[in-house]
């Protein structure tokens, strides 16, 4: 199992994606230890000044003035975790909670949050057992923080809920005892610390960057083999054509198009030897399309990284020589919500243009390739209904990619008046993910067969390993067979990264680190 040390503000995205990947243990320096017990003193002493302060000894949202007595504090905390625990659907995977566990650690580590250490060991125990708190994905809008989910992973550290354990679903109490541990007794804001933050929306968005950086290359890797299949020009991927224009992302992604597609006669600059004076934008735009996408996609991930090492708790309590609890809004994951939108977005493209250069391929008219990518059509429709379901995953995209941050509903008797809806926002992004990768499979599908149909052996280096993995897993097509286990398979090969990895070195540094 792979160890990581939680440095408070310093995670990356290789810890996240070690973390999202499988099983891991963490820990946390000493240093922070020693922030998080000063904090808790810096608490204690204001609340023995009987200060007032939200959700610590008063109610929470529209009941803020209400005021609780020092005996029920612990009660208060408990009553919170079990009102809140509202989710409802289906359990959010592993990977997605593990990354949730592991934010929240380092998130509560800063201090800021008041809590006690045994809250935090707490927490590192349940990742270090591999314990995965049964958390369903719907009931949360994004503010105050994922009140819900949180409220469900909190559940399992009191003992209370249900969790998995070895893929086994069983009462949270059992799973602590089977493995050693004991549920933890929460004190004065330690509940709120744990629920009031935008760590669910934010493991979500993570899912959906990683998702997206894949299938980005994927797109790439597919759209060269489509521009050698129709035998395109490499004009439109010189370089000098975008270094005019200046945008980062073009440049380079068609500095990698350029890459993938020199040293083969399948594809050429001399106007004498291409099909068509100029190639349809689905060809000749990609830099300019995908390498927009690469600069959201990296604009996104920015904000990503800084949610994953940010403290969204409220109030926050800071040490010093007068200590002072301050309320706010860090909870509002608005930043969340802008980047799962804009993944959306790109993912929509992608599958989008992918979509464009299917239709192209099947048509005999533009790709100059038998129709629908097979011998003796008419007997055979070939590849005539796997472009329909790309565009129907395309078209399905598009609705789903409707912002969701534009969208708000008041809560909490309206003193929770305007909330992001990042959580939907980032949610949704698997399955666009999922018919993204559905459209480029096919794509994938159609180009190789399109090359094979023209002959063309001379693909490259590069291309020709994923050429060979793609017939290592489908046939050519000489005849009309069952075809969703192909495309199934394509897919597949996407979302494992196969694809990807195979081409690598031309594109590891077009990610945020």
């Amino acid at each position: 199992m792979r160890k990581i040390i939680i440095n408070p503000r310093q995670l990356t995205f290789k810890d996240l994606r070690t973390v999202y990947e499988g099983p891991v243990q963490v820990s946390l320096p000493s240093s922070s230890y020693e922030i998080i017990e000063n904090n808790r003193e810096a608490l204690k002493n204001l609340i023995s000044n009987e200060t007032s302060v939200y959700g610590i000894n008063t109610g929470f949202g529209l009941l803020a003035n209400t005021k609780i007595a020092d005996s029920d504090l612990e009660n208060l905390q408990r009553n919170l975790i079990l009102s809140h625990s509202v989710g409802t659907g289906d359990s959010l995977p592993d990977d997605i909670v593990r990354l949730i566990m592991v934010m929240k650690v380092a998130s509560l580590a800063q201090g800021a949050s008041g809590v006690r250490r045994e809250v935090v060991d707490s927490l590192i125990n349940l990742i270090n057992h591999n314990i995965i708190p049964d958390i369903p994905e719907k009931g949360s809008v994004g503010a105050s923080g994922d009140l819900a989910p949180l409220s469900h992973m909190t559940l399992t550290m009191i003992g209370e809920g249900s969790a998995y354990l070895d893929g086994e679903l069983l009462p949270s109490k059992e799973v602590l005892e089977r493995c050693g541990l004991k549920p933890i007794k929460l004190q004065m804001k330690e509940g709120l610390a744990l629920i009031n933050g935008t760590q669910v929306s934010t493991a979500l968005a993570i899912r959906g960057y990683f998702l997206v950086q894949d299938l980005l290359a994927s797109a790439v890797i597919t759209g060269s083999l489509t521009v050698k299949a129709t035998r395109g020009s490499s004009s439109p991927f010189d370089y000098r054509i975008h270094e005019v224009r200046g945008h980062h992302g073009q440049s380079a992604v068609a500095k990698t198009y350029m890459k993938l597609l020199e040293n083969s006669n399948a594809c050429t600059s001399n106007p004498s030897d291409v099909l068509r004076v100029q190639d349809p934008y689905c060809l000749r735009c990609q830099p300019q399309v995908l390498g927009a996408c690469l600069d959201i996609i990296n604009q996104a991930g920015h904000t990503l990284i800084t949610e994953a090492n940010a403290v969204t708790d409220n109030p926050l309590i800071f040490d010093g020589d007068e200590p002072i609890a301050i309320s706010g809004g860090n909870f509002h994951a608005e930043p969340v919500a802008f980047a799962a939108d804009i993944l959306a977005l790109a993912l929509c493209e992608l599958g989008s243009m992918s979509e464009r250069r299917i239709a192209m391929l099947i048509d005999k008219n533009l790709s100059g390739l038998p129709s629908f990518l097979v011998q003796n059509a008419g007997l055979n429709s070939g590849f005539m209904i796997a472009h329909v379901t790309a565009a129907a995953l395309a078209s399905e995209n598009k609705s789903i990619a409707h912002p969701s941050s534009v969208d708000s509903i008041p809560t909490s008797a309206n003193q929770e008046d305007h909330v992001s809806m990042a959580t939907y926002g980032a949610r949704r992004l698997f399955t666009m993910a999922q018919n993204t990768a559905t459209i480029i499979g096919i794509e994938l599908l159609g180009a190789v067969q399109g090359i094979d149909l023209i002959n063309k052996n001379d693909l490259g280096e590069d291309l020709n390993s994923t050429y060979k993995l793609l017939r290592s897993e489908v046939d050519f097509y000489e005849v009309d067979r069952l075809f969703a286990p192909d495309i199934e398979a394509a897919k597949q090969l996407i979302l494992s990264g196969k694809v990807k990895n195979i081409n690598s070195e031309l594109y590891e540094n077009w990610f945020s680190n």
